[in-house]
Order: structure tokens, then C-alpha cells, then sequence
């Protein structure tokens, strides 16, 4: 599966590529509304050519995870900068070990290949993911990797753009799906061709998606943190308040004792919606996980 948005300079290439690793697949690509010749090349190439018309890379891989029925999933992007030669390894390491994703750790084999930028802010957010989850990837942004069948028809993606190899880091940590990682080479993109990623706007809607997914899949530490920081607040403003009190038994900055009052009131509040909302998510959580069990995993079907 390869999604694709202005990739007519490699797609060609890359359609080649993974037909030549991968023999017995099929090949779809899928057009984002590109406007160039991504769209005829592809066919010339001899992929499966589709269209999703909502942009963004989460769109298009809703669409495809939506679409294509097999027992073991591919992708990648359409731009080169993976290599086919890591898919069968790839395959074989998710069947053999009855593996629900592999991820293929890019290993940069050009100095050109990745932006300095994207490169802290790789680091930054997988150390992130790994502080609120407790687990993480190497590579949380790899954009090539290969799924079951079980993952893909379990998972209800709601990214519209980049974001979208996040929501599946984390849709795999919080169903304890058994994962694995494989190195492989990362090139820089032919000539012609040209990064969709912006470094700052995409890297923003990242983190918002990182605490939204840490907001929805662990209530009880988001809001409880939220509570708890309310209440170290209202403690400190309380202070003085209580020494002039103990001093000379007045409260003279009442509007300070309400704006006190109220803090701890919304903590308590905060502390016990995270409690209520965890039930709600342990709930989802275990309907996604009896979704996901009802389908076999790779290996049974061999």
C-alpha cells in the first residue's frame, strides 16, 4: 500500500521496487488529489490505482486500511526513501513470529535523507511517547511497516495527517499487540520529488496528538495530574491567607479564599472525571481487544 500526494518522480521506481521484492502481492497505490502525472504513472507501473479526495495521510490510510482485505499489509510511502528489499524480511518476521506490526527503523544512508529538524523531533516525541505510555518504538514516525490483518481491522483511525504513525504507536502499546522492529536503509528523494512534511506545523499537530490519545487512553494520570496541580496551586496561595488568619484571625483577602476554594473544588472534580472516564476507556479498550481477537493471526493462515 502506498499513499501518494505529488509523487510522480519516484512512484514509478518504487512501484518496481516492491513488485520485484514482493512478487505475489498486489500493489495498490493511492492518490491523494495529486496534481501532477502521480496518478497515470502508477498504472503505467502496473499498481492498483485508487483516490481518496479527503487530503492528508491519515485520511488516505483510513481509506485504504477501509478498502483492501489480506492477511498481511505493507506500506509504505511513494517516494523511494524506503527500501523494498527489507519487505519480505519484514513479512517473514511478522508471520513467523506471530507479530501484530513491524516497524522498519530507517537507518539514513545519506546525509541528505532527513532534516536535522525532523531528526530531534523524532527523538523528542519517541522519548515522550515512552514517557506517558511507558513504551515506545525506535522510530515512532517510520512510515514503513507491515500489519496484520487483525491490527488493520482494529483499528479505527481518526488522524487526518502525519499524525498517523503516532495513533498507530499507540493504538499497538494500548492493545499489548506483539511487535517488532527491523533496521532498514532510509535514501534521500529523487529529484523531482519533494517532502509534504512541515517540520513545525506537522510537529505541533504531532504533540496535540500525543496528549489528546495520552488524554483519552490514561484519564485517571491526565486529569489526576490536572488535580494535582490545581491543589499544589491552591496550597501555595493559601499560605499567607492561613498565617494572617493564625495572626489575627481575619481573612482580609477574601477574594484570594474564593479563588482558593474554587481550585480545590475544580481538583476534586478533575480527580474524580478521570476516575469516571477510565472506566469509559477500559471499556473501549476491551471491546477493541475483542474486535481484534476475532481475527487469527498471520501464521494460522499459512
Amino acid at each position: 500500500m502506498l499513499p501518494c500526494y505529488n509523487e510522480e518522480a519516484a512512484i514509478a521506481q518504487t512501484v518496481a521496487g516492491f513488485r520485484a521484492a514482493l512478487p505475489d502481492a498486489t500493489i495498490y497505490v493511492y492518490d491523494n488529489n495529486s496534481r501532477d502525472r502521480t496518478v497515470e504513472v502508477a498504472r503505467g507501473a502496473g499498481a492498483v490505482v485508487r483516490s481518496e479526495r479527503q487530503q492528508g495521510k491519515g485520511n488516505v490510510v483510513r481509506r485504504m486500511f477501509a478498502d483492501i482485505d489480506a492477511d498481511v499489509y505493507v506500506m509504505a510511502d511513494g517516494d523511494l526513501t524506503y527500501d523494498p528489499k527489507s519487505a519480505p524480511e519484514m513479512v517473514r518476521m511478522l508471520v513467523q513470529d506471530e507479530l501484530d506490526m513491524v516497524v522498519g527503523t530507517r537507518q539514513h544512508v545519506a546525509a541528505e535523507a532527513y532534516r536535522g529538524g525532523h531528526v530531534l523531533g523524532n527523538k523528542l516525541f519517541t522519548g515522550l511517547l515512552s514517557k506517558l505510555f511507558g513504551r515506545s518504538f525506535t522510530d515512532i514516525f517510520s512510515g514503513y511497516r507491515v500489519f496484520s490483518r487483525r491490527f488493520v481491522k482494529s483499528f479505527p483511525v481518526l488522524s487526518a495527517g502525519f499524525e498517523i504513525e503516532t495513533e498507530i504507536s499507540v493504538h499497538a502499546l494500548e492493545l499489548r499487540m506483539p511487535v517488532g522492529e527491523i533496521v532498514t536503509a532510509y535514501g534521500a528523494r529523487l529529484e523531482g520529488s519533494e517532502s509534504k512534511l512541515s517540520t513545525y506545523a506537522d510537529g505541533w499537530r504531532i504533540l496535540k496528538t500525543i496528549v489528546t490519545l495520552y488524554r483519552i487512553e490514561r484519564p485517571v494520570l491526565f486529569y489526576g495530574s490536572c488535580a494535582a496541580l490545581l491543589i499544589l496551586l491552591a496550597l501555595a496561595l493559601s499560605v499567607p491567607l492561613v498565617v494572617t488568619y493564625i495572626d489575627t484571625g481575619l481573612v482580609p483577602r477574601f477574594p484570594t479564599a474564593i479563588l482558593v476554594t474554587g481550585m480545590v473544588i475544580v481538583a476534586v472534580l478533575s480527580f474524580f472525571a478521570g476516575l469516571i472516564l477510565d472506566t469509559v476507556t477500559r471499556g473501549r479498550r476491551e471491546l477493541r481487544r475483542l474486535f481484534y481477537l476475532q481475527y487469527p493471526s498471520p501464521s494460522a493462515k499459512r
